[in-house]
């Protein structure tokens, strides 16, 4: 069905107390990783959700069809890393399907992406969000824990050979760690029609916390010693990043800034976890268990029910200020779902 022909079926996305339109689900198929990122969880790993924990894909499949149906359009398919759980390309090939799901995208690591990109191209994926936080195989090495540089690359080049757009590259900005970097991967936006994205660190895992931050504008000022940054439009204006361009440049740059210029007054997001809690704002701990009401019977209506009432209690904004580094009382980024 055409996406215009989609759009005319399509409800009115549901609202929050603040009027803001709530149309974006980003959902964790998976607690598991194949690394282990120095900003996400300690060397050892952590202990994993047992299978009968994990929302099984038929689970999935009725969760995003009754908030398909309530107006929300936008999937977004996460972790972990999604890519490790098995029949994830039926899975995105089955909300591809969906008749309101206006867009469907991916974020992953990229380690597994050079196997997976073409079956997710066909399932219907054509945007993708991936991590690269470094262009050097030893920096990489040292923050992800894994030998995995070269793998990344492969996918990333297959990932645009195919033809997706966009192709969103991802880089946490750390203080010592790769801030040496910005200029190098902001310039990767003059070769490639990719969008260059630098965001924050934020404090969920690292005790070095006050060390390791460093604000959007100081990442503004790195990259405008390459060239001025110029104002770049955006389709998606209530998004997290504010976005820029080098004169020239095939590519964007994305800045997100969940610390020092929040975007919590365009929020438009949910956040399910894996284990079927529903999660209205990233740094808050209250969460609304759905995966209970689908084991115990509930009709596709009541488990609606109870999404509107958590949408009705999403916060105004979440708890972090600039200039107030303290660790988010809350899961680990690896098991909200990126």
């Amino acid at each position: 069905m055409p996406w215009y022909e989609r759009i005319e079926l399509m409800p009115p996305a549901p609202t929050d107390p603040y009027r803001r339109k709530i149309d974006y689900l980003r959902l964790s198929i998976t607690d598991r990783c194949n690394l282990r990122c120095v900003y996400c969880m300690p060397e050892t790993g952590v202990p994993k959700l047992s299978h009968p924990d994990v929302l099984s894909y038929e689970e999935l499949l009725r969760l995003v069809r009754i908030v398909t149906g309530m107006g929300i359009s936008k999937i977004r398919i996460t972790g972990g890393e999604p890519l490790v759980r098995k029949g994830v390309l039926a899975l995105c090939e089955n909300i591809s399907r969906m008749a309101n799901v206006k867009s469907l995208s991916i974020t992953t690591n990229g380690v597994l992406l050079s196997r997976f990109a073409q079956g997710l191209y066909r399932a219907g994926i054509k945007r993708i969000n991936i991590s690269l936080d470094t262009l050097k195989a030893d920096k990489y090495a040292a923050i992800t824990r894994s030998d995995c540089f070269d793998q990344v690359r492969q996918g990333i080049e297959t990932a645009h050979r195919i033809g997706f757009a966009p192709i969103k590259l991802n880089a946490v900005v750390m203080r010592g760690v790769n801030d040496d970097e910005i200029e190098e991967l902001g310039r990767l936006t003059y070769r490639f029609p990719f969008h260059m994205r630098f965001i924050e660190f934020m404090p969920f895992q690292s005790d070095e916390y006050y060390e390791k931050f460093l604000s959007a504008d100081e990442i503004i000022q790195r990259l405008s010693r390459v060239a001025p940054l110029l104002p770049a439009e955006s389709r998606n204006s209530n998004g997290p990043a504010s976005h820029y361009r080098f004169q020239g440049a095939l590519g964007k740059i994305g800045i997100i800034s969940p610390v020092s210029h929040h975007f919590c007054p365009t929020c438009n997001r949910l956040r399910l976890t894996a284990d079927g809690r529903l999660r209205t704002c990233l740094f808050a701990s209250e969460e609304t268990d759905l995966r209970l009401p689908l084991r115990q019977g509930a009709s596709d209506e009541e488990i609606e029910a109870v999404i509107r009432d958590a949408i009705a209690r999403k916060p105004e904004k979440h708890a972090l200020e600039s200039g107030v580094f303290r660790k988010c009382i809350s899961r680990p980024m690896f098991s909200i779902g990126g």
